[in-house]
């Protein structure tokens, strides 16, 4: 007959140390074994939206032109020179309306300056106006619109009263009157005319987004544990409401490089000697029959500059709308 074991001589001999050992064997194969492609990440830690999206975004051909057209624009638009080695204001009335020739592909305008030249320069004017317009379309709108999301009341009140004021306002008539009593050259008016008609948008995106987000169950605990209103507003609500402002003002920046050129077409936007397209394009529609190359090769480079900022907004609301997955 066995002589009983104590409890000391039980647990030593694998009662309690094959169960330890096991666990420690499944902790250092959890360790090997970071995750797949289910959802997770490293150790089996869901992925966020950021970077679902992104990864998205990498498949995306889509996004992936588009990115590679807007940093050529970037690019030329920083360093005109590299492929532009001419003088945009530099006028020849013996070359006015000449078309193609060796030295000048795009041909002269009415006043003999070379259309390529201007079209290569007039980039810079329509990526400042767009990125500089978009930047401060987003930031008015975000901010005030998620102030009002966020407190509401009164405060709520008066900016959705305010954007109905300024919805009802039409943009080209709007710049029309806005802008006919500006003399300056410069792109600054127009970019502040933008801002001024454009924020309300933003701030209503702004406004349903953080309404959405406050509601989820982190920020009433935040809340409950007692996180200041600025803490729940910049380490909560923020990162998860900002997606939506991102894919709007991506797309808005393609329409307000069309509107710079439909107020200087009207000739109450940018005025020369500034280089625009859309000075182009005005100067060039007396002259369609005649010399159809002064219209079509700045009409193209709007055309292909709006249409791949769009194209990258599409791509980039694809990857951060869950609902579309």
């Amino acid at each position: 007959m066995p002589e009983p074991q104590t409890p000391d001589e039980a647990i030593s001999q694998g009662g309690a140390g094959a169960p330890t050992d096991l666990a420690m064997e499944e902790g250092t194969s959890l360790e090997k074994n970071p995750g797949g492609p289910d959802g997770t990440g490293p150790a089996g830690k869901p992925r966020s939206l950021w970077s679902d999206a992104w990864r998205d975004l990498r498949r995306n051909p889509v996004f992936i032109i588009s990115s590679l057209v807007i940093l050529f624009l970037v690019i030329i638009s920083i360093w005109p020179s590299l492929i532009a080695s001419g003088d945009p204001l530099q006028a020849n009335l013996d070359d006015a309306q000449k078309g193609s020739e060796p030295g000048h592909p795009f041909g002269f305008d009415p006043q003999g300056r070379d259309v390529y030249t201007r079209v290569v320069y007039g980039t810079r004017t329509s990526v400042t106006v767009g990125v500089c317009a978009t930047l401060g379309v987003a930031i008015l709108g975000s901010v005030l619109g998620g102030l009002a999301g966020f407190f509401g009341g009164w405060w709520d009140a008066i900016l959705s009263r305010l954007t109905d004021v300024f919805f009802g306002i039409p943009v080209v008539l709007g710049g029309l009157v806005f802008l006919s009593v500006v003399t300056s050259s410069t792109v600054w008016p127009v970019v502040g005319f933008i801002v001024l008609l454009g924020w309300p948008q933003i701030a209503r995106i702004a406004r349903g987004s953080v309404i959405t987000a406050k509601q989820n169950d982190y920020v009433q605990a935040a809340r409950a544990l007692g996180a200041s209103n600025s803490r729940m507003m910049l380490r909560h609500i923020t990162p998860n409401a900002i997606a939506p402002v991102i894919v709007v003002a991506t797309i808005a920046l393609g329409t307000y490089i069309s509107l710079e050129a439909t107020l200087s077409f009207l000739g109450v936007g940018l005025k020369d000697p500034a280089v625009s397209w859309g000075i182009d394009i005005s100067a060039a529609a007396n002259y369609i029959r005649n010399a159809p190359h002064m219209l079509l090769w700045p009409a193209g480079a709007l055309a292909i500059t709006v249409l791949a900022f769009i194209m990258l907004g599409d791509a980039v609301r694809d990857a951060l709308d869950p609902k579309l997955r």
